[in-house]
């Protein structure tokens, strides 16, 4: 079993994050609970900082795709770090503006930003909109245009790069709901029109080419993509590109058989195709900027459960039931995806027999591992789901009506509540009941 972080094993045999004991933690704040290491969010920050924003070749930036998990004391801890802040809703600018984060240091993304976003992203005064469209290009000029200011803009360009992951997740392909296509003539058609809109500043292009890619290949050959790109804005409209952001995407271990690059390879491989191809193209070199989200916190993530029911079919399973599921992890529903997990008080025993966790979720598809060897499991166990650091909470639901997970921070054996726990009562305070009901 690959224990992540600051994980351990006690001399009590249970599974420690932070230097707390998972049945301590269990304890004091019930299940399931997201458990954050902060050392290691902490670590992967500066692993990144260290391979994109210290060769004195390239000016970089790491910019934290909050979609991954966003909460005030996420992002204190990002500033804290020196990364910027990359958004997609109102809802993850008003968290970030609500922790204090410098907006100067904010990136705005989104297909379909609303007028009301994009009013706000202006107010706060953030660093750069990234343009998705020509919708959003105009009404982005005109609300500008309002307050007499410039927008500062990346255009999202895709570079048709099909990287090997999950349909669902693979953005850098022309067939997909983001950005320009460079093969049609959009992107180039969508440039030429920012450089002529009086209150946009266009600054670079931006470029995603899909999540959990493990195959470094995939951003080299988008480098070239993009780079051939820029020289084209330069021979055609006279346009020098400042800042080129590459996107996230970087894929972290799951369970067996995955195999990601360390982040120091990922950034010696983009920095140096980066400086290369500008060197043979001839052309300034641009900021470069990357947006890493799963891959800071996903590892640093662990998923809590108490075990209620165990259920053996003779001859065919047996299912061990969670007190969570789909509710607070929705992406083995989604994206067929894998976890590992061990029994957190059980941690020093060796496994005994082999079991399938099942969710308390009203679904058939409320599973979320198959297969998994464990010491004889009884009612009451604590379940440890590693790496749900990442689009878990951000993904988490009411279905059913049961409330979402706590999470907690833990470092140097202190744990600090960073999301309550949601109550009953929660679930019911935007409920309303028309008068003609209420007879």
């Amino acid at each position: 079993m690959r224990l992540h972080g600051t994980m351990s094993i006690n001399a009590e045999g249970r599974l420690t994050i932070g230097g707390c004991d998972t049945a301590g933690l269990v304890a004091e704040f019930g299940t399931p609970l997201y458990v954050f290491d902060e050392e290691l969010i902490r670590q992967n920050c500066r692993a990144y900082r260290a391979a994109f924003m210290q060769d004195e070749r390239i000016q970089g930036e790491v910019i934290y795709a909050s979609k991954a998990f966003m909460t005030k004391a996420m992002a204190r801890i990002i500033q804290e770090e020196g990364l910027g802040l990359d958004v997609v809703s109102g809802g993850e600018l008003y968290t970030a503006l609500e922790a204090g984060f410098d907006p100067a240091r904010i990136y705005f993304h989104g297909n379909n930003k609303s007028p009301a976003e994009l009013e706000m992203a202006l107010a706060a005064g953030i660093g750069y909109f990234v343009v998705d469209n020509f919708t959003e290009l105009h009404l982005l000029n005109g609300l500008a245009g309002e307050r007499g200011v410039k927008a500062s803009i990346l255009l999202r360009i895709t570079p048709g790069v099909e990287a090997h992951t999950h349909e669902y997740i693979q953005t850098g392909q022309i067939d997909s709901k983001f950005g320009s296509a460079i093969s049609t003539g959009q992107a180039l058609a969508i440039v030429e029109e920012a450089l002529q809109l009086p209150h946009i500043d266009l600054k670079g292009l931006h470029c995603h080419i899909g999540s959990q890619i493990f195959e470094l290949e995939s951003y080299r050959y988008t480098v070239q993509v993009m780079l051939d790109f820029l020289a084209e804005l330069r021979s055609r409209l006279g346009f020098t590109a400042e800042i080129l952001n590459l996107g996230g995407g970087f894929g972290i271990y799951y369970a067996e058989g995955d195999e990601p690059a360390s982040i120091a390879a990922y950034g010696q491989l983009v920095r140096e195709s980066v400086l290369a191809g500008c060197e043979e193209r001839d052309l300034p070199l641009p900021r470069l900027v990357v947006e890493p989200g799963r891959s800071i916190i996903g590892p640093a993530g662990t998923t809590l459960y108490t075990v209620g029911s165990v259920k053996e079919i003779p001859g065919v399973r047996t299912y061990i039931a969670v007190d969570g599921g789909m509710g607070d992890n929705p992406r083995p529903a989604l994206y067929q995806s894998r976890y590992s997990a061990l029994l957190a008080n059980k941690a020093d025993q060796p496994a005994e027999i082999v079991v399938s966790v099942a969710g308390k979720y009203c679904e058939s598809g409320d599973m979320l591992i198959w297969d998994l060897a464990v010491p004889r499991t009884e009612p009451g166990d604590i379940l440890a789901v590693f790496c749900t650091g990442a689009y878990n909470y951000s993904m988490a639901m009411n279905y059913n009506r049961v409330p979402r997970p706590a999470a907690v921070l833990v470092k140097d054996g202190q744990a600090d509540l960073i999301i309550r726990r949601e109550s009953y009562a929660d679930l019911v305070q935007n409920d309303v009941i028309p008068e003609r009901l209420k007879k």
